[in-house]
């Protein structure tokens, strides 16, 4: 008995070291932008305790209309106190949570029953500081006064150089005034101003902890230390064309001309900038709202930077409704195109070349969820789904060919383009040809998916049977798809004559072997028919398949420059669609092996791949290679995918290339540009076939992206296989 609870403990110990490396999903901070346009420029705003919002633009005080996530609000007239239109309100600030006001004449307030009222004496003043409810600092271009409890205690000229800031300092009798060259400090007790540090070019200031920084022009940041003399620059930034600096919550926040930038505790950066988090990149102003929301003035309005806690199953939650309500064409996992500007009310369904494809990803995505939800609306999309790829197969007159799309009979599709779209035997409707081997592995990989998962045995059978109609076909016609016109389509080619052609640094060799042994194994797997297997095996034995496949991935480059032309086109650079096309075959390649030894030599392949893609944090490689047992497949940069991707799928045109915070890589095969991949948040919106190391790029928020690929299928598959509970 003793040697039973030993060994039972030992196994405990045994399983706990080297068990999968998971995500328990806890709430993490999920940023947003909410924009507000303007249709005059605003130069000042703040908040009060009540959170409402107020800005200053040509004397007048306005507020914020509407406004959510995609739908964007305006700023509009603040007519809430009516008297106040009579007002030419020059500076606008918050104390102890409420409202104050500059004039010409007065401080004051409608807070604490209207009894703030304070007048002043400086001509052409342009801001003020409040340093206590009874303390104020009012100001114009060089001339300061100190007003304590209503009265004028202290005026004085700054003897040269205009005033652009002021701010209080850490003692309550102390305020700091920086012109373009100096930072001076005043101290009303003893009513003088002395010279701190000097320099040129300055434009903003804030106290960080015990440093004063400073942002300049074209600089970067000074940091000064407690003396006042320059501790540190800081110049690796993502622009040196700084206009404001703040320290909010710990951490030190900069706007620029090219956007705004919080560096934490630790010098980490993040990047607001484009249309996914400004309504411009001109920033005027930071300020932390009193809903501890971040407000940031653009030359054409407002951005509020919210921070909400949230869940990976809320925010799938979130996308659920994203790619329902304006992603579903017809059943496929469509882009919404033709956007003006972002709006999303203004856009329409659009086909693509890959709707197979990418609906596959999507029906995926649902089967898995409802393999761990129970969901009938999760069965009820891959019922959808399953039933629009179907569709491929029956909408055009070729046995078991599926085409790429369809769509109703319409001028659009003749004139978008000729050469794809035929007319179906179906009336009113057209299909789309020319189907390429990208779209025949996420056909296999979703069917096998749903077969082997979805417990509903009309779903499962629909699904075997179009793996059992796809495989036959390219069985049939030697490994080749056949399309309408009796020609193999350019990239449906799997035959030994064509696939070993590449010599064995070409990628396609290992991809097409890749591939299509992995789709006679799912074959094979779900119908049993032996044609499948012995196909399988005589691509392996025969031509050399499996060695292909096993082919090192670090050897995979250019070609020589005498191999033919194809040769050539295909290995200019990494494709990162072969990516897409090796990860969806892996799942049939190793779940589906015909038996543990090829598993073994399959499981080599996947890994040795799989740590060449490290570097690009991809949520969906990472979980995929899970499924072969490895004790920790990447699952920390699974998830910071994850969290990280945008609630904003628009496309907004995005650029990082000028950055000088990032470090760029010498030109290489696989167009790695960064030593460190930026974050999902701070790149333009991609799916997996896309390289995470593009750093510029969008098209003008014309067009978003449905979260059923992109994000829903790795996130439901890590359900599914356990990583994230």
């Amino acid at each position: 008995m003793k040697r039973t609870l030993i060994s039972m403990a030992l196994g405990v110990l045994w399983s706990s070291l080297y068990a999968q490396v998971t995500h328990r999903d806890v709430p993490y901070v999920q940023e947003y932008a909410i924009k507000y346009v303007a249709t005059t420029p605003s130069h000042a705003v703040e908040s009060d305790r009540n959170g409402n919002i107020q800005l200053l633009s040509n004397g007048r005080l306005k507020q914020l209309a509407a406004g959510e996530l995609l739908w964007p609000g305006a700023i509009v007239d603040d007519n809430t106190y009516r008297f106040m239109q009579d007002k030419a309100i020059l500076d606008i600030a918050q104390l102890d949570g409420q409202f104050v006001y500059l004039d010409k004449k007065v401080i004051f307030s409608n807070a604490w029953a209207g009894d703030l009222y304070i007048p002043h004496d400086v001509e052409d003043a342009i801001g003020m500081v409040p340093l206590s409810t009874t303390e104020f600092i009012v100001y114009s271009k060089n001339k300061i006064q100190y007003l304590q409890d209503g009265k004028s205690l202290w005026a004085t000229t700054l003897p040269q150089g205009s005033i652009i800031e002021l701010m209080r300092g850490s003692h309550l009798q102390q305020f700091f005034i920086l012109t373009a060259n100096e930072l001076f400090l005043g101290e009303p007790n003893s009513k003088k101003i002395r010279s701190l540090y000097k320099g040129d070019n300055f434009v903003s200031m804030t106290q960080h902890g015990k440093e004063l920084v400073i942002a300049h022009k074209d600089e970067g940041l000074h940091f000064l230390n407690e003396a006042y003399s320059l501790a540190y620059k800081n110049q690796k930034l993502p622009s040196l064309e700084l206009q404001v600096v703040k320290s909010l919550r710990g951490e030190l926040w900069v706007g620029s001309k090219q956007g705004a930038f919080r560096i934490d505790k630790g010098g980490k950066i993040k990047y607001y900038a484009s249309k996914r988090w400004l309504q411009d990149d001109g920033v005027i102003d930071i300020k932390l709202g009193t809903d501890g929301n971040l407000l940031i003035l653009t030359e054409q309005g407002l951005s509020k930077i919210v921070s909400k806690n949230m869940t990976l199953a809320e925010k799938a939650t979130f996308f659920e409704k994203q790619v329902r309500s304006r992603h579903i064409r017809n059943g496929f996992n469509s882009t919404l195109s033709g956007l003006n500007n972002g709006d999303i009310s203004t856009g329409y369904m659009s086909d693509s070349d890959n709707d197979g494809l990418w609906t596959s990803m999507y029906l995926a995505g649902q089967a898995f969820r409802y393999a761990v939800t129970k969901d009938p609306e999760a069965l009820q999309n891959t019922r959808e789904s399953l039933d629009a790829m179907d569709r491929l197969y029956g909408i055009n007159p070729i046995k078991g060919f599926p085409a790429r799309s369809f769509e109703r009979t319409g001028h659009i599709n003749e004139l978008s383009d000729p050469e794809r779209w035929q007319r179906s035997p179906y009336t009113d409707w057209d299909w789309k040809a020319t189907t390429s081997s990208d779209e025949a592995i996420g056909h296999i990989f979703a069917f096998g998916v749903v077969a082997e998962i979805v417990e509903d045995r009309e779903i499962k059978a629909q699904a075997i049977r179009l793996i059992d109609s796809l495989m036959t076909h390219i069985v049939e016609h030697d490994f080749y798809l056949i399309d309408f016109d009796g020609k193999p389509t350019e990239w449906g080619k799997w035959n030994p004559a064509y696939v070993n052609g590449f010599s064995k640094n070409v990628g396609d060799r290992k991809l097409n072997s890749s591939n299509i042994i992995a789709m006679l194994q799912t074959a094979y797997h779900f119908t049993k028919k032996e044609i499948f297997k012995a196909k399988a095996l005589e691509l392996m034995d025969k031509h050399g398949y499996l060695e292909n496949l096993m082919h090192p991935m670090a050897e995979i480059g250019k070609s020589d420059d005498n191999e033919d032309d194809l040769s050539q086109l295909l290995s200019v650079y990494w494709n990162h669609s072969d990516d897409e096309m090796y990860f969806l075959g892996y799942w049939g390649l190793y779940r589906y092996a015909f038996n543990n030894d090829l598993k073994e030599k399959y499981k080599e392949a996947i890994l040795d791949h799989w740590k060449i893609e490290l570097p690009e944090k991809e949520a969906l490689w990472n979980i995929i290679t899970a499924m072969t047992g490895i004790d920790d497949c990447g699952m920390h940069d699974a998830v910071w995918y994850l969290q990280k991707y945008p609630l904003d799928l628009i496309h907004w045109n995005i650029k990082n290339s000028h950055r000088k915070d990032i470090e760029l890589l010498e030109s290489n095969f696989r167009n790695q540009f960064t030593k460190e991949v930026l974050p999902p948040d701070e790149l333009k919106i991609s799916r997996h076939n896309a390289n995470r190391f593009t750093l510029d790029g969008g098209n003008g928020g014309r067009a978003e992206n449905s979260a059923g690929d992109i994000w829903l299928l790795p996130y439901w598959m890590g359900r599914y296989l356990e990583l994230i509970h």
